[in-house]
């Protein structure tokens, strides 16, 4: 398929960018019809390969949603990993309307949003437009969890007006209205495009962030809403999808086949094209280990101490086509690391290379290689090379499983009597966890967290659950208005409708 960048003034002022040089659009294609005419079913695929950056890469939505979290800290090791301190300041809560990361963020969030509507100019079939909506839809959901303010312009708006301002809940019901429009032009499957089920998820996470869009500092439930998700969720598991047997199975090179519980993922194809899902191992492998990696992110001790012995998700077996090649293991890397024959690897100074639980925002001394787990949630992909294999995972089984047991301790009912603590244990049970004697909102958050780790939830979680401006590890109580972020400075030039968010 032959691509190409279309740059208009549109892009540029709907995404917030500010320079003609940067590559703006969303991989639009042309050359589908005669003489050129723009085909649907390209721009379709092209929204679909806008959906890559921000998802896959570790400095986009990852960065947004994880690094802001209890889950993931971005340590400087001398002079490794400062950029400038981007990463410190997002664990720390510290970012102004400048910070780099947010900014792309939002940005690349835009370009998802104008391909889609780009899309339904050129007259697609009733399922390329619903699929076309259903990204749109998407990325409009993590664009106001993040900034509460979400540009639009109508299908049939001249491209060069400025876009319109949707805010807060009236996104959300923007985005329920769409939703429950384009479900019956949806197709079932495959999990690797916008489906049905794919669709009823996105409207589940809906429901239950209705009430943080109107006051996220003390968010609340309406019976209603829940009533809502878990009707959705019944549908959803009514289907044929079963809890994976192996939990890493859900994310491996060949995870399309393996898992039995993703209900939406984005294709890659190893070798070929794909996002950067290979950043889920790079970014916290030691450079002595096999694939040398960045020796930069971990997760935190206070959150891999959730976990109790035996959970499965904690990690340690070993995994075919990963293990036998470089002695890793997927789940937390923690102690002595060793290759693939057990022989104990060293770090750069030749000291044992062994991952040590504490970890600080800025490392200093001689333990700069090895502080912090490092996180293996992707089995590695050995074959595929830039281009791995691992379709990435936006839904899956076990999430519904655990949002309707939120919606039920929220005050919802479920016509099928199934309790929180049914539900949770079924989750548990997968991985070999104990079964819990009762479940409260307290332990469900610490649930999701052990089953979504670095899956790019925990921070609506964290909101959700009124636990976002807590004390953490490196972190001090946070100021209020970090629960919104900051309108990027590029973003307010470009588009007066935009104001920026308080406290800013």
């Amino acid at each position: 398929m032959k691509r190409i960048f279309i740059l208009t003034l549109t892009a540029i002022s709907f995404a917030g960018c500010s320079k003609l040089d940067e590559q703006l659009g969303s991989q639009l294609s042309t050359g589908g019809g005669a003489g050129g005419a723009v085909s649907p079913s390209q721009i379709l695929a092209g929204t679909y390969d806008a959906m890559r950056l921000p998802y896959q890469d570790q400095s986009r939505v990852w960065a947004v949603e994880e690094h802001t979290t209890d889950e993931v800290i971005g340590p400087t090791r001398a002079g490794d990993w400062d950029d400038n301190g981007v990463w410190r300041v997002l664990h720390s809560h510290q970012w102004d309307p400048n910070h780099g990361f947010l900014a792309d963020t939002y940005r690349d969030l835009g370009r998802i949003v104008y391909s889609a509507t780009d899309l339904l100019r050129f007259s697609p079939t009733a399922q390329q437009a619903a699929e076309g909506r259903m990204l749109r839809a998407m990325a409009n959901f993590f664009w106001v969890y993040g900034w509460d303010q979400v540009p639009y312009r109508e299908n049939t708006a001249d491209p060069l007006e400025v876009p319109k301002v949707r805010k807060g809940v009236e996104v959300l019901d923007y985005i329920i209205s769409e939703l429950n429009a384009i479900i019956p032009a949806l197709p079932d499957g495959p999990a690797n495009r916008c489906n049905k089920n794919a669709a009823r998820v996105l409207l589940m996470k809906c429901y239950l962030s209705k009430g943080v869009m109107t006051n996220r500092a003390a968010p609340t439930f309406a019976k209603a809403d829940m009533d809502q998700v878990i009707t959705l969720a019944n549908t959803v598991m009514a289907g044929s999808y079963t809890l994976t047997p192996n939990f890493f199975d859900n994310f491996a090179p060949t995870n399309n086949t393996l898992s039995t519980e993703n209900i939406w993922t984005a294709e890659n194809i190893g070798g070929s094209s794909s996002g950067n899902v290979r950043s889920r191992w790079f970014l916290g492998l030691h450079y002595n280990q096999n694939p040398s990696g960045w020796n930069g992110f971990t997760t935190l001790s206070d959150f891999y101490n959730k976990f109790a012995a035996g959970d499965k998700r904690k990690g340690g077996d070993p995994y075919p086509g990963m293990t036998n090649v470089s002695g890793i293991r997927p789940g937390f890397l923690v102690g002595q690391q060793v290759d693939q024959n057990g022989v104990a690897l060293k770090d750069r100074t030749g000291a044992p290379l062994a991952f040590v639980p504490e970890v600080k925002l800025t490392e200093v001394g001689k333990n700069l290689e090895v502080t912090g787990i490092r996180v293996i949630k992707y089995p590695i992909d050995y074959t595929g090379g830039d281009n791995a294999n691992n379709d990435y995972v936006y839904f899956r089984l076990a999430d519904v499983m655990l949002m309707k047991a939120e919606a039920i301790l929220r005050g919802g009912t479920d016509p099928s009597a199934q309790t929180p603590l049914q539900l949770v244990n079924l989750v548990r049970a997968r991985s070999n966890a104990v079964a819990l004697g009762a479940v409260n909102l307290d332990q469900l958050l610490d649930e999701r967290g052990r089953e979504l780790y670095w899956e790019g939830w925990r921070r609506q979680d964290l909101i959700r659950f009124g636990k976002f401006l807590a004390a953490w590890q490196e972190k001090a109580v946070s100021d209020p208005k970090v629960l919104i972020f900051p309108i990027p400075a590029r973003s307010l030039a470009a588009n007066p409708n935009l104001v920026q968010n308080p406290g800013y």
